[in-house]
C-alpha cells in the first residue's frame, strides 16, 4: 500500500512536505537495515508523541510480523513451555527509545547539571554512528533537542526534525525537516500524528 499517498489524499495540507517525509523515511530504513536504533526526543505532548511511536515500532501496528526461523531454533534449545509461549507471542521490533522516558537519569541531569542536559547527554551514551535522533518540537526552537542534534552530528547520527511554523532554529542542525503548516501548537500536534503514523507504516511495510 502506497501509505504517503493515503496520507496526501486525507491531510491535502501536508503535500508541500511529501519530498521531506520520503527523505525522513529512506534514512530511517537505512538505519534499521543496517542494525541502528532511533532514539526520539520531546517535550510535553511531543514526548507523548516519542513514546507514541515507540509504540508502533517496537511490536506490530498493522502487520502480523514474524520472528525469523533461525532465531525461532534458538528459542526452542531451552525451557520447551516458556519457548511456546515466546513463539507464539514475541514479535520483531525495530529498535526505539523515546528519551523522555527516564525519569531518574533524567531528574538526576536536571538536578545536578543543566536541564537542557538531559536528552543530550542520552545521545552521548545511547547513539552511535549510524544511528537516527528524531528530534519533535513544534516551535523548532526547544534547547534540549538542539543540544541533542548537536551531540548526534557529532556521533555521525543522522538527525531528523519534525516541527511547525516556521521551523525555528532546528533545521539547520538537521539532515531531514518536517515543517508541517500550521503555527498554533495543537494544531502543529494535530498534523504530527499522521506523519509520524505514516512514516511507521512505511517503516512495517517495508521491513515486515
Amino acid at each position: 500500500m502506497d501509505y504517503l499517498q493515503q496520507l496526501i489524499e486525507r491531510y491535502p495540507v501536508l503535500e508541500p512536505v511529501k519530498p521531506d517525509l520520503s527523505r525522513a523515511f529512506q534514512v530511517m530504513a537505512e538505519c534499521f537495515a543496517k542494525g541502528g536504533k532511533l532514539l526520539i526526543a520531546g517535550n510535553g505532548g511531543s514526548a507523548a508523541d516519542s513514546e507514541h511511536i515507540v509504540g508502533e515500532l517496537m511490536k506490530n501496528f498493522v502487520k502480523k510480523r514474524k520472528l525469523p526461523d533461525s532465531f525461532l531454533k534458538e528459542i526452542e534449545k531451552n525451557d520447551s513451555e516458556a519457548s511456546a509461549y515466546l513463539k507464539k507471542n514475541l514479535q520483531p521490533g525495530l529498535p526505539a527509545i523515546a528519551l523522555s522516558n527516564h525519569a531518574s537519569l533524567n531528574t538526576a541531569c536536571i538536578n545536578d547539571i543543566d536541564g537542557n542536559i538531559c536528552f543530550a547527554q542520552q545521545v552521548c551514551g545511547y547513539g552511535i554512528e549510524g544511528d537516527v535522533l528524531l528530534g519533535i518540537s513544534t516551535s523548532g526552537n526547544a534547547k534540549n533537542i538542539m543540544y541533542a542534534a548537536l551531540t548526534a552530528k557529532a556521533k555521525n547520527m543522522k538527525v531528523i526534525i519534525l516541527t511547525g511554523g516556521s521551523g525555528g532554529f532546528l533545521p539547520k542542525h538537521a539532515d531531514v525537516s518536517i515543517i508541517v503548516p500550521e503555527t498554533e501548537t495543537y494544531m502543529i500536534q494535530e498534523l504530527h500524528s499522521p506523519v509520524y503514523h505514516c512514516l511507521c507504516l512505511m517503516l512495517e511495510e517495508h521491513f515486515f
